[in-house]
């Protein structure tokens, strides 16, 4: 899991997202409601959101909202799950990335496929192969 995610608002503008994207080098960002202590995640914008909901749409990046073009509803899972509840829940919601809650929902990391490739079982095969039976289907 990588701690401490970078996350967004929903009135963020998808440049901004795109650019917070850049500087902390991921493809996906959770968009949060509340402050600093009380962050749930309510979407996720992806970089494949930002292409083909927004740009490929002919919206304009800079003046268009997060909530535009997020993925939402978005599948989180608790923070004391275990990694096989994490890749059950990824392939069960083909996605590619799963937003971390605590125990009263709010954010508090994220983990990938990129997360799940750096442990030593090869369970990251497995995840790729079954998420990618519905990414052509506009999933995150």
């Amino acid at each position: 899991m990588t701690s401490g995610p970078a996350c967004c608002q929903a009135d963020t503008m998808i440049q901004e997202a795109a650019k917070m994207m850049i500087e902390r080098d991921c493809g996906a960002i959770p968009v949060v409601d509340g402050g600093d202590h009380s962050m749930r995640v309510i979407g996720l914008i992806t970089d494949r959101d930002i292409t083909v909901r927004a740009v490929a749409a002919g919206k304009d990046p800079g003046q268009t909202a997060v909530r535009e073009a997020m993925s939402h509803p978005v599948a989180t899972i608790n923070k004391s799950a275990s990694l096989d509840e994490c890749l059950h829940l990824m392939e069960q919601n083909q996605v590619r990335r799963m937003p971390v809650v605590d125990g009263s929902g709010c954010l508090v990391g994220i983990v990938a496929q990129a997360d799940i490739a750096r442990q030593p079982d090869g369970k990251v095969a497995e995840l790729v192969q079954e998420v990618s039976k519905g990414f052509d289907s506009g999933h995150a």
